[in-house]
């Protein structure tokens, strides 16, 4: 199957970000949010984005007016055109709002439109449950969308071959590496990712060291980029919680128990970047 029109449910971050990549790459793109305001941020958050690459010579200012010109907005899913191929939801890490969206979703479009979750730890077979589940999929993009390389592509328990290959196909239309990944709680990605975030917290939480010696340990011990408190605060001290539980109780086993630190800074509103406090200030 040929995908033409991608409708992305969620202008945040994440989805601003896959938004461009599929503009980009010539695909008809309906950004979809629950209000102006929220599209509005998506999109000159996809602007600056082209703004930073024509500043790199990546891109030219003819290229960014083509891709913004592919991006149409809706503020709700039943606006959605039913010639849509391809719908990627990239909305908060909750379970029951990915669902109620995908059980709309199945009655508003057609069967051979493709339904992709951009969810980090959730179950595919879940979420397709009711749904449509051998045309379901999970395509985990990497943040910053428009640069990082990888998507993580999750089979759901029924997701047929032809589901499976078609996203396959289209990863590398875009320019990304796609990894097969069959579903279990955190993929890979965050299944090694969160674990190591989740043990630094705990190391900050008993003393043993500042949370900047911790992340320079990590940078100048480990050759990382970014220390993991770092990278928490850029990810979402939320986010970061959220898919710990999602671990803790899909493997039911204490290693994956979420530091009662985390709990507590994010109960509090400290959640890295976005709240402009988590670990470090900004």
């Amino acid at each position: 199957m040929k995908i033409h029109s991608v409708a992305v449910i969620g202008a945040g971050t994440m989805g601003s970000g896959i938004a461009q990549v599929f503009a980009s790459k010539n695909h008809d793109v309906y950004l979809v949010d629950t209000e102006q305001a929220y599209l509005d941020r998506g999109l000159n958050t996809i602007s600056s984005s082209l703004d930073r690459m024509i500043k790199k010579s990546v891109i030219s200012e003819e290229q960014k007016k083509e891709t913004l010109a592919k991006i149409q907005t809706f503020i709700s899913v039943e606006s959605l055109p039913v010639n849509t191929d391809l719908v990627v939801e990239a909305i908060v890490e909750n379970k029951d709002l990915k669902s109620n969206i995908y059980n709309k979703l199945h009655k508003l479009l057609p069967n051979n439109c493709i339904f992709a979750s951009n969810t980090s730890s959730i179950s595919i077979t879940e979420l397709a449950a009711g749904t449509r589940p051998d045309r379901f999929i999970g395509m985990h993009f990497m943040n910053p969308v428009p640069m990082m390389q990888l998507v993580e592509i999750i089979r759901g328990y029924a997701t047929s071959d032809e589901t499976y290959n078609t996203i396959k196909e289209l990863s590398i239309e875009l320019g990304k590496t796609p990894v097969e990944v069959f579903d279990y709680p955190g993929f890979i990605a965050n299944r090694i990712l969160m674990p190591m975030i989740n043990e630094a917290v705990y190391a900050l939480f008993e003393g043993v060291a500042t949370a900047e010696d911790i992340d320079t340990v990590m940078k100048l011990g480990m050759n990382h980029p970014m220390g993991p408190l770092t990278l928490a605060d850029f990810i979402g001290l939320d986010v970061c919680l959220a898919i710990m539980e999602v671990l803790y109780q899909g493997f039911n086993d204490s290693k994956y128990r979420p530091c009662p630190l985390l709990k507590k800074m994010v109960a509090a509103g400290k959640l890295g970047r976005k709240s402009k406090e988590g670990f470090f200030k900004y």
